[in-house]
């Protein structure tokens, strides 16, 4: 009898994120921590966001400055709530701001999650992985 081959081991595929920050040290620190585990891209400001969310396949998760130029945070996200090709995909909104009004103000935005600035990484991480729903 012949051996029956082998079939290669399927690769799992690593999540997309989207980050949205005005300030690029920070743009730049998020996306370090989390090209350990997905693969990322970065805008500098709400209105490229929504413009990359238009014309690129849906990242599975959107990760947003509240507080950017030319488009805030919320009117990203209330934009994508009420468009039928990006109502599904998640978004944590991070925030100076970090009062309860706020955050009331963000979840009924249409945010899974609200982290504040500064923020602790583990508790960042921990918040960013249950939303994709990975270890």
């Amino acid at each position: 009898m012949g051996s029956v081959p082998k079939t290669p081991a399927k690769k799992e595929r690593r999540p997309r994120i989207l980050v949205a920050e005005d300030d690029p040290a920070l743009r730049k620190m998020i996306t370090l921590i989390l090209r350990s585990f997905a693969d990322v891209e970065s805008v500098a400001d709400g209105m490229e966001a929504y413009t990359y969310l238009r014309h690129n396949d849906p990242p599975d998760l959107l990760i947003s400055d509240i507080m950017m130029p030319r488009m805030d945070g919320l009117t990203l996200t209330n934009r994508m709530k009420h468009d039928e090709a990006l109502k599904l995909i998640p978004v944590i909104l991070l925030t100076a701001k970090g009062g309860p009004r706020d955050m009331i103000t963000g979840i009924n935005a249409g945010a899974r999650h609200y982290v504040t600035k500064p923020f602790d990484r583990e508790t960042f991480l921990g918040k960013v992985k249950k939303t994709l729903g990975i270890g």
